[in-house]
């Protein structure tokens, strides 16, 4: 005869689950810069998976809508420093409904398996659904917005090392399947003690599921194992570096209204670490926006940045932005060498929606007259850029530009690292943090690149014309960080590497295979499902079966 299964939770009050929610989402909120709690992230995953767990997919869709405003708002609250509230409520909401539909979507995939002996699988979509949530808005609209990803709360993280074999999807997953653990063993520990209280003794559980369960159990610990047991390499050539942020006037959206003012600080800041400088480095590295004069329309500015560079006497990298192609302009890194010669050219791939273009702007005109802010459009560039840096005696290196928000997506941080015939590099991230003042934005996006070096086993330059800037090695640790709206001008000697990490090689595979696994749970629940009610209606022909699977969950 057999074991009548276990069902969701009908009468579950909403306030049992949106208040838990709420929380999950604020605690979770606490791992991300600048709190850098990184072992709330999977708490928060815990007490959400907790909340939800058995729900009706409708009320899970509203605890992952609390969770993600819990979560969004303030981990976000920078996009709305110098534009107001209505940006930042609207971007918070849109990404928080992501988080809705993830947890409908889990509860969906789970309700089925929860009245089968399969149960125990319901807990792996949890973390699958976290993947593809984070996917899904990381494509989604206009291009996606990955920020504030859970592997990027990981930096200081004993987890962090597993960016190597999964990159950040691979990262999110290890944090979330840690998060599912802890809700086990609580879950585990309650009814433990419930029953001994009751003073009622069972037989101890047998069959798949219990084998299954198991099974979860590894499959959680082994990203952590892994992550302790590999600890990433930081070998390479070593090769000197500078880095210049020469800080704006003010902060704010008009950071730049002294364009001359912000290259000037930048040339100054080169020239004065040159004397300082028993030899030339290889490389200078400025950050994005660094020269919004474009030096191909103005000979001055041309003037000074090639004084720069005779007097440092290296190749500097630096962010402008550039008159064209009509009618656009562009965000661009150029390459400029001692010798004269035109400049190389990057242009960003990836501009920013409501940043650097607007989409459909007439229609967001209706809701707020800023998108006029933005008076020309961005054009994006096609392909990803490398320039090779000659070292004197030795064999030269080619360093990788990232321009500000693209460090943040997966493809595009793929496909620069792995040119072929490029293999041997650095990275440089420029980025310009003045249009957010003094919040944690520049903090979240330093952490980016700190995952971003360990999972693509290459030291990174990061550098912000207002801070924070700082070399990152290739295990994600750091040297000579700046602060916030201060010059500075580093000499560093990051390590150039050639590896290709077990992360570059699968790509999107983690993504897809969380997929699949999650269409295969579905698939699972729902066979597992009918098979037991089959069973059950030929042992209780009058149809009580039924009537069994419709109890409540202890």
């Amino acid at each position: 005869m057999t074991t009548p299964p276990r069902p969701t939770r009908p009468g579950l009050r909403s306030g049992a689950v949106l208040l838990p929610a709420l929380l999950s989402g604020l605690l979770t909120a606490l791992a991300f810069p600048t709190q850098d709690v990184w072992w709330t992230a999977p708490l928060g995953v815990a007490l959400l998976s907790a909340a939800t767990f058995g729900a009706r997919p409708r009320l899970a869709a509203l605890g992952g809508l609390a969770h993600g405003l819990g979560f969004f708002l303030p981990t976000l609250s920078w996009t709305g420093i110098y534009v107001g509230n209505l940006p930042w409520v609207a971007l918070s909401t849109l990404e928080a409904l992501y988080t809705a539909a993830m947890c409908l979507v889990v509860a969906w995939i789970q309700r089925p398996l929860l009245a089968t002996r399969l149960r125990p699988l319901a807990y792996a979509a949890v973390p699958l659904g976290w993947v593809l949530q984070e996917a899904a808005r990381g494509a989604t609209p206009f291009g996606g917005f990955p920020w504030v990803r859970l592997a990027f709360s990981q930096a200081d993280s004993p987890l962090a090392p597993f960016a190597r074999f999964g990159g950040a999807p691979g990262l999110t997953f290890a944090v979330t399947a840690l998060g599912v653990l802890v809700h086990v063993a609580c879950r585990a520990l309650a009814v433990t003690s419930v029953r001994r209280l009751r003073r009622v003794h069972g037989p101890a559980g047998t069959g798949p599921g219990r084998v299954l369960a198991g099974g979860l159990v590894v499959l959680g610990l082994a990203p952590l194992v892994l992550a302790l047991a590999m600890k990433p390499p930081t070998d390479g050539r070593p090769v000197s570096v500078l880095f210049v942020q020469g800080n704006v006037p003010r902060a704010g959206l008009d950071f730049n209204a002294e364009r001359r003012k912000v290259l000037d600080n930048h040339v100054q800041g080169t020239v004065a670490a040159a004397g300082r400088a028993a030899t030339p480095p290889s490389l200078v590295v400025w950050p994005e926006n660094s020269s919004d004069i474009d030096p191909f329309d103005n000979p001055d500015a041309a003037a000074d940045i090639r004084l720069a560079v005779e007097t440092i006497k290296a190749p500097i990298l630096l962010g402008a932005v550039l008159d064209g192609p009509a009618p656009y302009v562009s965000n661009a890194s150029l390459f400029y060498t001692p010798g004269g010669g035109e400049p190389g050219r990057y242009v960003k791939q990836h501009p920013v929606p409501f940043a650097e273009y607007i989409p459909y702007r007439s229609f967001f005109r209706n809701f707020s007259d800023k998108v006029d802010l933005v008076a020309r459009d961005f054009t994006k560039g096609d392909r990803p850029g490398a320039f090779e840096v000659p070292v004197k005696g030795q064999a030269p290196y080619w360093v990788v530009p990232t321009i500000c928000f693209e460090v943040a997506y997966d493809g595009l941080m793929r496909d620069s690292t792995l040119q072929p015939g490029r293999e041997a590099s650095i990275l440089a991230v420029q980025t310009n943090n003045a249009t957010f003042g003094y919040t944690a934005e520049s903090e979240q996006q330093f952490a980016i690149s700190r995952i971003r070096a360990i999972e693509h086993g290459r030291s990174v330059v990061h550098v912000s014309t207002v801070g924070v800037s700082g070399f990152i090695n290739p295990d994600g640790t750091y040297v000579d960080k700046t602060s916030l709206f201060t010059p500075a001008a580093r000499f560093g000697s990051p390590v150039v590497r050639t590896e290709v990490t077990v992360a570059d090689r699968l790509g999107q595979l983690p993504e897809y295979a969380a997929g699949l696994a999650a269409l295969l749970l579905l698939a699972a629940g729902r066979w597992s499902r009918r098979r037991t009610a089959r069973v059950e209606a030929a042992a209780d022909p009058t149809g009580s079966a039924e009537t069994r699977r419709e109890g409540v969950v202890v």
